[in-house]
This record gives structure tokens, C-alpha cells and sequence, in this order.
């Protein structure tokens, strides 16, 4: 059996995430989604509990997908979860640049263990991103395009819309 780890914040799961979920899913035999705390980005929106249940509402009928909260490094968590690799998603130059970097160290962290395999969203999630989604949310603007209605419901109740 072939796992995976996709970790991130996902503060929140935005469609582009999602997309990288269902194209690593149907790669491999298991993907472990492993939420995670940046503490480059402080709290964030919701909390690690709150994200990893959205994520378990959205792939609940998804046998092969799995939900897990994590701290420390990726790397660490791959291999503590007999993962093959980690999944890493590119939008941009920009992306690819840190991405080969980071592939660089935890391949080196992990005595070649573990591989980074990296997948391109679909064209038309190449420019999301959850900060940019959270922007344009504290705008006031309509995020539906971004984000799975599950999601946005639950940003429309953090905002005090929905009781």
C-alpha cells in the first residue's frame, strides 16, 4: 500500500486543495491529509480542531482519504505514518522555488526516505490560496468560486452571519 502525506493549514481548504486531494487520491492508496499549525502565521481562522472537522465533512465518503492533525516537521510526520512521500501542490514559479528547497532538506532529514511528489491544480485553482481567500472573505466578497459551500458556511458563522 502506497500513503501519502498532504500536510498544510489549510486555513480554510480551499477548492485548490481539494483538487490536489482528488488527483493524489487517485494516484495512491491512502492520502493523509495532516493539518497543521504554521507558526509563521499565527492562530488563523479557525482552529486545528475546526479545520479538521471541515475536512473530515468533506471526505467522509472517501475511503481512501484520511484526517490527521500533526505539529513539527512534515517530514517527521511522513515517516511516523509510513508515508512514501509528501504532496505538495504548485502554483506558480514562486512555488516551485520553495518547493525545491524544502524537497531538498527533508529528503536529507529523512536519509532518503521520503520523496516530495508535486501536483499542479487545475487552471482554475492556480491562484487560490487560503490568505487570499481570508482577504477577500474580510472584504465582504462572495468566496463560493474558492471554497466548498461547507467551508464557506463555516467562515459565514465565524463572521457572525449564520447562528
Amino acid at each position: 500500500m502506497t500513503k501519502v502525506l498532504y500536510p498544510g493549514s489549510f486555513d480554510p481548504i480551499t477548492k485548490g486543495h481539494m483538487n490536489i486531494v482528488e488527483q493524489a487520491s487517485d494516484l495512491f492508496d491512502e492520502v493523509i491529509i495532516a493539518v497543521m499549525q504554521n507558526p509563521m502565521k499565527g492562530s488563523g481562522m479557525f482552529t486545528v480542531e475546526e479545520r479538521m472537522e471541515m475536512i473530515q465533512e468533506l471526505y467522509k465518503r472517501m475511503k481512501n482519504v484520511k484526517v490527521i492533525s500533526a505539529s513539527g516537521a512534515a517530514v517527521d510526520v511522513a515517516i511516523l505514518h509510513e508515508c512514501k512521500a509528501i504532496i505538495r501542490g504548485l502554483r506558480s514559479l514562486s512555488d516551485y522555488d520553495y518547493e525545491v528547497g524544502l524537497q531538498q532538506i527533508n529528503k536529507e532529514i529523512s536519509d532518503n526516505k521520503v520523496n516530495t511528489i508535486c501536483l499542479f491544480a487545475d487552471k482554475d485553482y492556480q491562484f487560490v490560496s487560503s490568505s487570499m481567500v481570508k482577504e477577500v472573505f474580510k472584504l465582504g466578497k462572495d468566496v463560493s468560486r474558492y471554497v466548498d459551500p461547507i467551508v464557506q458556511e463555516k467562515m459565514l458563522v465565524k463572521r457572525g452571519m449564520i447562528v
